[in-house]
């Protein structure tokens, strides 16, 4: 870890990554042929050690976590920021902002209609709480009682709700549709850089850990706003898209389809070694045992960049293949395109033998680790590519989840 430090300090970082797995795998977490984890003795934290190494790190090299309502982006040279719990942001896409204020103005509803909100909440569930900020469209008068569609946003590491909901821009698209938002807030106590944990086998199960807690807390939304449990879906980023997609898999009875952006397959990963070696694109075999006993697959919409130095693009693959798996002869129907400031893309669509698109997939062209056409008034944005708020909202409308 000394060696890594130093390396950090000098602004080696891959070699300061390679260093950490040399140091873990001496540490017993060698997997023997690479597919699986070994055991760790009692006495052996990796994570522990690993997030106190990094602390220790990126302080001695002078960049600071993401502490919202303080942090000020640097020169691209020392713009690094902990992602999917490894490794490094460094990309000119990649903009960190302070915590915006909140996105939603004052608009008083006419006679009998029903005011948007942005408020904060709390759920608590199998004795773990989790905050979260929760947007409701307006509604006018005649339709107060039509019941609506609900997505749920995973923020990636280091975010928060209003950041991700600042820089996602889903609040301003889901006014217009009619969606009510909800935003899960990760604990630094669960994990030190505010990541979902889609890399722990007791976070990639039914009935277990965070995907429990996030379907329990959807569910109570459904509940609690009116929400139509046909028209519940699931999108997120990085390590958010990568929890997505195991809330997509496990819980197929809950979220009619899945949104992942910047993410990798669930099952990809069992512990750090094998995260770091997934982030990376090594070959992981996803895990199939992370799915529900329901052979029904959600349909799944995912983004990519084909230059993301955090998450290689190779996992978007993985995604879709995963989502294909099982289902019956899908028919790929490919096109190129650029978004509106110029950015290319290639978009792919699997349509089923009732001419549904079971999956779709964009490879954003020469785009980083961040949200393509997202604001920059919100960290991890690239505000030159398709609108992905947008296109998965249109690709959640068209997927009510079928009887």
């Amino acid at each position: 870890m000394t060696d890594a430090s130093r390396m950090t300090q000098d602004g080696q970082l891959q070699a300061a990554t390679e260093a950490i797995q040399r140091a873990l795998r001496a540490a017993h977490l060698e997997r023997p042929d690479g597919a699986g984890p070994s055991a760790a003795t009692d006495a052996f934290d990796p994570m522990a050690q690993f997030e106190s190494f990094m602390q220790r790190a990126t302080s001695a090299a002078g960049h600071g976590a993401f502490v919202p309502g303080a942090f000020t982006p640097t020169s691209p040279a020392s713009s690094v920021v902990l992602d999917g719990c490894v490794r490094v942001i460094d990309e000119e896409t990649a903009t960190p902002t302070a915590t915006p204020s909140e996105p939603v103005a004052d608009r008083r509803p006419a006679d009998g209609a029903q005011a948007e909100r942005w408020t904060t909440g709390s759920f608590t569930h199998q004795g773990r709480t989790l905050a979260y900020k929760l947007y409701v469209p307006p509604r006018a008068a005649d339709v107060a009682t039509t019941a609506r569609p609900l997505v749920l946003m995973l923020h990636g590491c280091t975010q928060n709700p209003d950041d991700f909901a600042a820089g996602t821009r889903m609040n301003e698209l889901a006014r217009q549709a009619g969606v009510v938002v909800v935003y899960p807030a990760q604990t630094q106590h669960a994990n030190s850089q505010k990541c979902w944990n889609w890399f722990k086998t007791q976070h990639q199960q039914r009935g277990r850990g965070e995907p429990a807690l996030l379907a329990a807390l959807t569910q109570s939304i459904v509940a609690s706003e009116h929400v139509d449990p046909s028209r519940v879906y699931v999108a997120g980023l990085s390590a958010g898209g990568a929890m997505a997609d195991i809330l997509g898999q496990v819980y197929p009875d809950v979220f009619a389809a899945v949104g992942v952006h910047s993410g990798l397959p669930a099952g990809s990963a069992t512990d750090l070694v094998s995260a770091l070696a997934a982030m990376r694109g090594a070959p992981t075999g996803a895990s199939v045992a992370v799915r529900a006993r329901d052979a029904r697959r959600a349909p799944v919409i995912v983004f990519h960049g084909d230059a993301d130095a955090t998450v290689h693009p190779g996992n978007a693959a993985g995604v879709v293949k995963a989502a294909l798996d099982g289902r019956a002869a899908v028919t790929p129907k490919a096109v190129e395109g650029r978004s509106t400031q110029g950015q290319s893309f290639a978009r792919t669509d699997h349509v089923d033998a009732d001419g549904r698109v079971a999956v779709e997939s964009w490879l954003l062209r020469g785009a980083g680790h961040a949200w393509s056409g997202g604001s920059t008034s919100g960290s991890y944005t690239d505000p030159r590519g398709v609108d992905a708020s947008a296109e998965m909202l249109r690709f959640f409308m068209a997927h009510p989840r079928l009887a």
